[in-house]
């Protein structure tokens, strides 16, 4: 027996049935004399019901799994060289499979005696977006020894990527560099200008003309609306992000109270099962007492009956004795 072989036992079983499984495998661990494999295997926490949804997942539907790390692991990639036509792509896919697993995750859970509740549900999703966001999530869940659900750090660039999806398409172009507005001042791009320096278009075949010392008040106007615009996209997508860094860190410190919640629950669901033993045993004790005691009333009234008939034995046979003289 080593941690490796029992966690892998322990997290694959429902809340309810983990802490008397490491219990007993800590007893085992200390009758044979390893006191360090016990208190590594008393240190495995117990999961929450969306930690074991997720671990389900792992466990049954590694295909589908894999399908979800790889398309994270394109839809990073597609954020690093952004495609709209991609992303939507990726997108719609994401979308499609996170909604599937949960329901999976539902199905699984139902079908091993615990459904899930729609507080879990939305654990196991903020699970699996957290693995398509961050590498490191995706390794740890596909573990299949969560003991708690996962979320992507916020402020983190993975947390940025994540929230990037939810803007619109001009904010997300801001966010990632892409659709960039030139400066006026700096002139026509490199595209619009000829090898010879001229400008492309100009008609003259002649040297190009200098430019006009400042723009005309009809060009002018326009790139003063695109600058704004920018401006505008680029305090947008920042005012996003950090309200999305803002909601993620308080999902996580819900998502914290409610397992110390569940936690506590679970630990007097223990100790409730605990005492509803020990009232049967006691029961079971006071009735054998009562039955002591009914059995001990029987010999005891049979016992002065006896007494009772010897003594009426004894008179009559005195009485006789006397006769006799």
């Amino acid at each position: 027996m080593d941690v490796e072989s029992v966690a892998d036992e322990l997290y694959g079983l429902p809340p309810a049935e983990f802490t008397a499984a490491r219990e007993r495998h800590v007893a085992q661990a200390r009758a044979a004399g390893d006191r360090e494999l016990a208190d590594r295997i008393r240190a495995l926490r117990r999961p929450t019901l969306a930690a074991w949804a997720s671990n389900l997942l792992v466990r049954t539907r590694p295909d589908e799994v894999r399908s979800l790390v790889t398309l994270g692991d394109g839809l990073r990639r597609a954020r690093r060289n952004p495609d709209g036509a991609r992303l939507r792509e990726l997108d719609q896919r994401r979308h499609a499979l996170v909604a599937a697993l949960v329901r999976e995750a539902r199905r699984l859970t139902a079908e091993a005696g615990k459904e899930i509740g729609d507080a879990a549900r939305e654990q196991v999703e903020a699970t699996l977006r957290a693995a398509l966001a961050d590498p490191e999530a995706a390794a740890e869940w596909m573990s299949g020894r969560l003991s708690r659900t996962l979320t992507v750090p916020a402020g983190s660039r993975a947390a940025g990527l994540a929230g990037a999806e939810h803007l619109p398409a001009t904010l997300a172009e801001a966010a990632s560099g892409a659709g960039e507005v030139r400066d006026p001042r700096t002139g026509p791009s490199p595209a619009g200008r000829r090898s010879d320096g001229r400008t492309k278009g100009d008609g003259s075949g002649g040297p190009a003309l200098p430019a006009a010392p400042t723009a005309t008040r009809a060009t002018r106007a326009p790139r003063g609306r695109q600058e704004a615009q920018r401006r505008r996209a680029e305090e947008e997508a920042v005012a996003a992000r950090r309200e999305a860094a803002a909601r993620e860190d308080e999902v996580r410190h819900a998502l914290d109270a409610l397992e110390g919640a569940e936690q506590r629950a679970h630990e007097m669901d223990l100790l409730a099962e605990e005492l509803v033993v020990r009232l049967k045993e006691a029961q079971a004790r006071r009735e054998a007492a009562h039955g002591a005691a009914r059995q001990a009333r029987a010999r005891a009234r049979e016992a002065e009956w006896a007494a009772r008939r010897a003594a009426q034995h004894a008179r009559e046979a005195a009485e006789r004795l006397e006769r006799g003289r």
